[in-house]
């Protein structure tokens, strides 16, 4: 079971990475004195460095961390200790090239990068279980020691493997949740296509078939993939708190849908003691500060709205991007205090010192290449103070205005081949709705599909289900009731429409969702590329929609509040309103973006009795609270001064680009 309180022993975290193994030991003394400079709190230690601890089997070298773990504790600086179990030495590989994963195609990777894992490989989870034991028993009670660091990244660059020992492996877990043949048969809809198993050792991973592989088997694997990761981070987490009482373990996240797909971080959550995310700026054309925003809300929403950690940001460009920018001067302060804002507890970056060669010698970091004389180690220092002059907010909560749901199973299966359109992307559309409420200065709170069943109106008065393909059983009754003490809901197109083993639920589309939305959906009519059409509102105004339409059959009470203007599907519901109990449901048939998706988002808030805060585009006003006080996040993304109103009524500025805290009162 987890530690109790980590957030009780971690200081509010400013730091980095830090791989003095990459160095002589002569720099060591130089950068622990440059961190007490720029007011360094705490470094992760030790993420990469399996093959310096042990360099060869059963052979450790311990000096080095000694020396560099007593510079850290006598400078007053925590050390979140990595376990190297991300990266295997050579000679682990030489002696067990099964550990290295094989992929769908039967190409077995080679070692020389990193990740290069098979989760089921018992030689790899014994050696990994060999080295964080002796970590522990060297380390698990060093007073520089406040959170332990297991693994890296889990799914980055590669979560499954299609090798023999995983097709036994997935037996075994298939067995465990589906108990009998039959029943597997029954949820992989094996009579279709002639599939039926008649002995469990038919059975084999969904690797590379002439055609579509069974979709529910393809989901189930990403299940079992995910599951044997998580497994191994148990194991190793079992390890840390039996021989480092009290002391919390994590392992750092990539919440952000835009850097991942791999992992379901509603599980992961539920075995860490704190959730810590690792964050990097998109550069796809989107706005990046939004995207930060909907990773720090994602994140704190997976930790359960308690305190989070972010753990790695970049302090200006990466070097894995097609491009990477720089940032422009302020901006690394604007997303470090943007996700303190939002539940961090700090801000730490990869990493402390630029690397001189390797793959990432490109990637910024607190100290660059060229020292201390440059706008990037003076915007670092600068940041440490301001971190430690928030110390007073640690263990206070973000506040959120309204709720989302979403689900990485869900997405998982609406990924899979042969849906109606190829260009469906529940990214997407969880992107654009987070956008419309972000414009409206909201701050949201994610919620999985299995969390609904006690959900509060009065403490999310909107719901919003960007999309939800795959919809528990169950989910459709917990929107029910929800709606009828007085919630509203707005649901886009192509939610509701399976179960948990991508089978349609019963009846007409949308399945799950249909008697909470009051309508059916007799066919889907998805546009080809290129084409668009015009849904046309009640009072008259124009809104252009792409990729997806439907023929929509409206319930009795509810109501069309916008219909399609032309096309195939002419003169039908686009957008309905549905009455039920004190609440409403809200359906979106088709696909809007920008202004024409806000218009739409701006009449459920207006249902929902919400008015948004009254801000010019791209500030933030975000509200942590607790027992310490009440702390108000203005963000300024703009280029001119802007002033807030604060709860007295008095207004104030926020300089171009900048951030202020506020603290109301008591």
């Amino acid at each position: 079971m987890p530690s109790p309180a980590p957030h009780d022993r971690l200081p509010l975290a400013f730091g980095g990475d830090y791989n003095p193994e990459q160095w002589p030991q002569e720099v060591w003394e130089e950068d622990v004195r440059l961190m007490r400079e720029a007011g360094v709190t705490a470094v992760s230690l030790g993420v990469f460095s399996w093959a310096r601890m042990e360099p060869r089997p059963g052979e450790y070298d311990w000096e080095w961390l000694d020396t560099v773990m007593g510079l850290l504790h006598a400078s007053g600086i925590s050390v979140n200790l990595g376990t190297p179990t991300v990266v295997p030495p050579a000679w682990f590989y030489r002696a067990h090239p099964d550990a290295l994963p094989v992929t769908r195609e039967g190409v077995r990777l080679a070692f020389g990068s990193r990740g290069a894992i098979c989760h089921s490989n018992p030689a790899y989870r014994s050696a990994a279980a060999t080295i964080t034991r002796a970590l522990a028993e060297r380390y698990g009670s060093h007073p520089a020691v406040v959170l332990w660091h297991v693994h890296n990244e889990y799914g980055a660059p590669v979560l499954a493997c299609y090798c023999d020992v995983c097709a036994a492996a997935f037996r075994g877990w298939l067995r465990e949740r589906h108990d009998t043949l039959d029943a597997l048969n029954h949820a992989w809809g094996t009579a279709f296509w002639g599939q039926q198993y008649g002995d469990w050792e038919e059975i084999t991973p969904p690797r590379a078939t002439p055609s579509v592989c069974n979709p529910t088997q393809q989901l189930d694997y990403h299940r079992f993939a995910d599951a044997q990761a998580r497994a191994n981070f148990v194991a190793e987490r079992d390890i840390l708190h039996r021989l480092s009482p009290g002391v919390p373990v994590t392992t750092n996240f990539m919440v952000a849908p835009s850097q991942g797909q791999t992992v379901d971080y509603w599980a992961w959550a539920k075995e860490v003691d704190l959730v810590t995310n690792d964050h990097y700026l998109m550069t796809d054309g989107r706005r990046t500060h939004v995207n930060l925003a909907l990773a720090a809300d994602l994140t704190r929403s997976v930790a359960g709205g308690g305190p989070w950690l972010l753990l790695e940001h970049a302090t200006s460009g990466v070097n894995w991007q097609p491009y990477n920018p720089a940032k422009r001067p302020g901006e690394m302060a604007r997303n470090s205090l943007g996700h303190v804002a939002r539940g961090s507890e700090g801000a730490m970056f990869f990493q402390w010192r630029q690397s001189q060669s390797g793959a990432e010698k490109f990637h910024t970091a607190m100290l660059a290449n060229s020292g201390t004389d440059n706008r990037g180690w003076r915007e670092v220092t600068d940041l440490g103070k301001r971190v430690a002059d928030l110390a007073e907010l640690r263990g206070t909560r973000t506040r959120g205005d309204v709720a989302m749901v979403w689900s990485w199973d869900s997405w998982w299966a609406q990924s899979l081949e042969w849906r109606p359109s190829q260009d469906l992307d529940a990214r997407e559309r969880l992107d654009s709705f987070y956008e419309a409420l972000y414009d409206r200065h909201l701050t949201v709170d994610f919620l999985p599909p299995t969390g609904l069943s006690d959900l509060d109106p009065e403490r999310y008065p909107l719901l919003v289900v960007p999309q939800l393909y795959a919809a528990p059983v169950g989910v459709g009754a917990d929107l029910e009731r929800y709606v009828s003490r007085g919630g509203t809901l707005l649901v886009s197109f192509f939610s509701g429409i399976v179960d948990e083993n991508d089978t349609l639920h019963p009846g007409a589309y949308p399945g799950a969702l249909r008697d909470v939305l009051g309508l059916t959906v007799e066919e889907f009519d998805p546009l080809l590329p290129g084409e668009t059409v015009n849904v046309r509102g009640a009072d008259g105004s124009l809104y252009a929609a792409d990729l997806w339409s439907e023929v929509v059959v409206p319930g009795e009470g509810c109501e069309t509040v916008a219909a399609f203007a032309d096309g195939r599907t002419a003169g039908g519901p686009a957008l309905t309103r549905y009455a039920l109990g004190s609440g409403a449901s809200w359906y979106l048939a088709t696909r809007l973006t920008g202004a024409d998706l806000a218009a739409v988002v701006d009449l459920a808030l207006a249902d929902a009795g919400i008015t948004p805060v009254d801000l010019p585009r791209d500030v933030e006003l975000v509200v942590r609270e607790g027992e310490s006080g009440t702390f108000r996040f203005a963000v300024n993304h703009t280029g001119g001064e802007v002033k807030v109103v604060l709860p007295d009524g008095s207004r104030a500025a926020v300089p171009p680009g900048g951030v202020e805290v506020f603290r109301d009162p008591r």
